[in-house]
């Protein structure tokens, strides 16, 4: 798994603070997670949030098997969710949620929600 998960996070060209800051934790983290011998695992929701950011199978990011990348309707839904903004003010609030840590997201989300209701 380290080997996967700085091959994707290097083909998406994201630094390893880059890539913390997308999946809510420290650099040191990833770090952790990229070293082969002593390091550490992420948590599966860490994991999840790697393969959507990095934009490989989750599967695959895990345990090596399948696809690499999503095909077909698959890859168009991770796009769609990973790409789509209507305008720039749109764009600029999901680039600033992606910064934020999981649980910050989590409260993000409700306040706009209760903001739109």
């Amino acid at each position: 798994m380290p080997v996967r998960i700085r091959q994707c996070r290097t083909a998406a060209g994201l630094s390893q603070t880059q890539l913390a800051a997308q999946v809510g934790v420290r650099r040191s983290a990833v770090a952790q997670w990229e070293q082969s011998n002593g390091g550490t695992s992420p948590s599966v929701g860490h994991l999840a949030q790697v393969a959507v950011t990095t934009g490989v199978c989750f599967e695959w990011l895990a345990t090596g098997r399948g696809p690499t990348r999503p095909s077909g309707a698959e890859f168009e839904s991770a796009a769609t969710i990973l790409d789509f903004a209507k305008d720039e003010l749109e764009n600029r609030v999901l680039d600033s949620i992606r910064r934020l840590s999981y649980r910050n997201r989590v409260m993000a989300c409700r306040i706009v929600e209760l903001m739109s209701t």
